[in-house]
C-alpha cells in the first residue's frame, strides 16, 4: 500500500468496486485511512516490512459500518448494514508455505473464531489470500467446490477445503467456468497458479452472479485482482428520503457588489423600511429568502478532497503507461519488456513523490494566509472523521446481542429498558 493508495482508488473505481479485501499492505498501525476518490481503508499491522490486512469501501458503505474487528496483522472483519442486511466482510493473509507449523495454526484458529462468532442468519463473505492451491475439480467436495480450479491440490489447498466444509462455505472462485488466464489470481516469474479466493455461505451462493480475476492491472506485482459480483436480496421497505443540505452562500458578502445589491433586494422585501419590525421569525425568514435569491446556494454536494495531492496529468499518464507495460510483459515474458516494465515502475515512484513535494510546497506558502490556516484546521477535521471507524451510532442491541436495524424494532427495545 505504501505510495499507491491514490493508484489503488482509481483502479477499484475504475473496475466499479464497491467493496475491496486487501492483504500484504504492509502498513503499520490500526485506524481507518481515506485513500481519496471516494475510497475509505479500514487496515491492521503491526510491521512495516510484512503482513498486514485490510478492507477498502466505497464512502456510501464506509458510512453503513457499524463495528470493526482487527484480530491480527493477519485477520480483520467489518460488520455493515445495508438496506437492513447484515454484510460481514472477512479479509485474511494465510502464513506462506515456508512459515512455521505454530503461525498457520493460529491463522486458522482466529478465522474459524471470527466466522463462528457472526450470527448464522447474517451474511459472510471472506476475501483472502490462502497462499494454497485448492485445485481442479470437485470429486469428494462437491458440497464446497466447483469443478473450475487450476492445476492440482497441495497441502494448504486442503486445509482451504476443510476449513470451508466445516463451516459450509463454498470457495466462489471454482464455480464459474473462465479461460485460465481469469482464473489465474498469482504470477511471478513465468510460474501462475490460483492462491485467493472468495468464499460466502451456502445459502447465498444463489446471490453471486459471476467471479474471475481481472487482468492488465499493475497495483500489485504479483497478484491480481479477484471481482465477485453478489446481490444482496434485500427486505423492501419505506425509507425516508434524505435531502441534502444546501447552504446560503453568504461569504459573498465580503464583496461590495454582492453586499450592496442584498441591502437593495432586503429593503424591498421589507417593503422599504429602514427599522426592522418587531417580528423577528418574520424577519428572519425574509432575511434568508433574500440571500438565497441574491447570493444563491451550494450544490450540497462534498467538496473535492484538497488533500488529493498530485494526481495530475503527469501521474496519471505515467500510471497509465505502466499498466500497458504490465499488460505487454504479461503476453510476451521478454526481458526487454520486462526492463521497460521496471523502467516505467520508477517513473511512476518519481513522478508520486514530485507531485506530493509540489502539493505540501503549496501548502507551506499558504500557511501565511488566511485562506492557508483554513486548510490546515479543514485537513486536521477530515483527518480525525476520516480515522473514525464507525461514524456514527444507528443501531442498538437486544437482549441477545442481535443488532437492530429497523425504527420499529430499536423503538421497542428503549421501551423494554425503561
Amino acid at each position: 500500500m505504501t505510495g499507491k493508495g491514490r493508484e489503488l482508488a482509481d483502479m477499484i473505481e475504475r473496475r466499479k468496486v464497491d467493496i475491496l479485501c486487501v492483504q500484504e499492505t504492509r502498513w503499520k498501525g490500526s485506524k481507518a485511512h481515506s485513500i481519496r476518490a471516494g475510497f475509505k481503508l479500514f487496515y491492521y499491522g503491526v510491521d512495516s516490512k510484512r503482513n498486514g490486512v485490510g478492507v477498502v469501501l466505497k464512502e456510501e458503505f464506509g458510512r453503513n459500518v457499524l463495528e470493526v474487528k482487527r484480530v491480527s496483522d493477519r485477520v480483520m472483519s467489518l460488520k455493515l448494514e445495508i438496506e437492513g442486511v447484515m454484510l460481514n466482510v472477512v479479509s485474511g493473509y494465510a502464513p506462506q508455505v515456508g512459515c512455521e507449523l505454530e503461525e498457520k495454526e493460529r491463522f486458522w484458529s482466529e478465522l474459524d473464531e471470527v466466522i463462528k462468532s457472526i450470527p448464522t442468519r447474517e451474511r459472510v463473505v471472506i476475501g483472502a489470500d490462502f497462499n494454497g492451491h485448492v485445485g481442479e475439480g470437485n470429486t469428494g467436495d462437491e458440497e464446497v467446490m466447483g469443478k473450475f480450479g487450476v492445476k492440482e491440490r497441495n497441502l494448504e489447498g486442503q486445509i482451504v477445503v476443510d476449513f470451508a466444509k466445516r463451516l459450509d462455505m463454498p470457495v466462489v472462485n471454482t464455480y464459474f467456468q473462465k479461460r485460465e488466464e481469469h482464473r489465474e489470481t498469482y504470477k511471478s516469474g513465468g510460474r501462475s497458479t490460483q492462491v485467493d479466493y472468495i468464499l460466502c455461505r451456502r445459502d447465498n451462493l444463489k446471490e453471486i452472479s459471476d467471479c474471475k480475476v481481472v487482468v492488465g492491472e499493475s497495483v500489485a506485482r504479483q497478484h491480481r485482482m479477484v471481482v465477485c459480483g453478489m446481490t444482496l436480496m434485500v427486505c423492501k421497505k419505506k425509507r425516508s428520503k434524505i435531502e441534502i443540505e444546501k447552504k446560503t452562500k453568504w461569504w459573498k458578502l465580503k464583496k461590495e457588489e454582492y453586499c450592496e445589491d442584498f441591502r437593495q433586494k432586503l429593503r424591498q422585501a421589507l417593503s422599504g423600511q429602514v427599522v426592522l419590525p418587531d417580528d423577528w421569525e418574520t424577519t428572519a425568514e425574509v432575511i434568508r429568502v433574500t440571500g438565497r435569491k441574491v447570493l444563491g446556494v451550494s450544490s450540497g454536494r462534498r467538496k473535492e478532497d484538497k488533500e488529493t495531492w498530485g494526481w495530475n496529468e503527469e501521474v496519471q499518464d505515467s500510471i497509465q503507461r505502466k499498466r500497458l507495460a504490465k499488460k505487454k510483459w504479461d503476453m510476451d515474458r521478454t526481458e526487454e519488456n520486462r526492463q521497460e516494465y521496471k523502467e516505467l515502475q520508477r517513473r511512476v515512484t518519481r513522478e508520486v513523490s514530485k507531485a506530493k513535494q509540489e502539493a505540501y510546497y503549496e501548502l507551506y506558502t499558504r500557511l501565511d494566509t488566511r485562506e492557508g490556516q483554513k486548510d490546515l484546521y479543514r485537513l486536521a477535521r477530515q483527518r480525525d472523521r476520516d480515522g473514525k471507524d464507525v461514524q456514527q451510532v444507528r443501531v442498538i442491541k437486544d437482549r441477545d446481542g442481535r443488532v437492530l436495524t429497523s425504527e420499529e424494532s430499536v423503538q421497542r427495545r428503549w421501551k423494554d429498558d425503561e
